[in-house]
């Protein structure tokens, strides 16, 4: 499935949360969507851990 269509399904789902749900299930869709990004680029092997994690300053 190529990006724009995934891209599409996750604008459809939020629309349809911010309609039903209002504006609290959309941020909420978001934010799990957003985690679920996360995740799934963590599942691949395209993020590591201590990217979240390490210092700004490299010099230690």
């Amino acid at each position: 499935m190529s990006r724009a269509v995934v891209g599409m399904i996750a604008g459809m789902a939020l629309g349809f949360a911010g309609y039903f749900g209002g504006f609290g299930a959309f941020v909420l869709v978001a934010a799990l969507g957003a985690v679920g990004f996360v995740v799934g680029r963590f599942l691949e092997g395209d993020l590591e851990l201590g990217d979240f994690f390490r210092t700004r300053d490299r010099r230690r």
